[in-house]
């Protein structure tokens, strides 16, 4: 099964995200982008779902650090930011794709089915 690091600070958020994943992959959480950085340099994931709005790190400066050592790992930036210059800086930052919160269940599961080439 699929493993996928969700890096989200809200609790309400991640319940929703845990909801949307729980029936096709694993998952662990990272609170904020540190933990995001550490978490995707010492463990085996899949792909990233990176809200970018968190404390002590945003998600674009945590996807830059992601980025410095690992090119692969696919990182989907999830926000509620959802106006063209927040899509152009997570993608210039190195997301592979970005959706906009509220997310839909079908719309999430679509674009990780199709970056992860299920």
């Amino acid at each position: 099964m699929k493993k996928i690091l969700v890096a989200e600070d809200n609790d309400s958020n991640f319940i929703l995200m845990s909801y949307i994943l729980k029936k096709g992959y694993t998952f662990d959480r990272a609170k904020n982008g540190q933990e995001a950085v550490d978490m995707a340099a010492t463990g085996y994931y899949d792909l990233v779902l990176m809200d970018i709005k968190m404390p002590i790190m945003d998600g674009i400066e945590a996807t830059i650090k992601i980025r410095e050592t690992n090119k692969e790992l696919p990182i989907v930036a999830l926000t509620a930011n959802a106006f063209d210059s927040d899509r152009t800086t997570a993608l210039e930052a190195g997301c592979n794709d970005f959706l906009s919160k509220p997310v839909s269940s079908d719309l999430c599961l679509a674009t990780i089915k199709r970056i992860l080439g299920e």
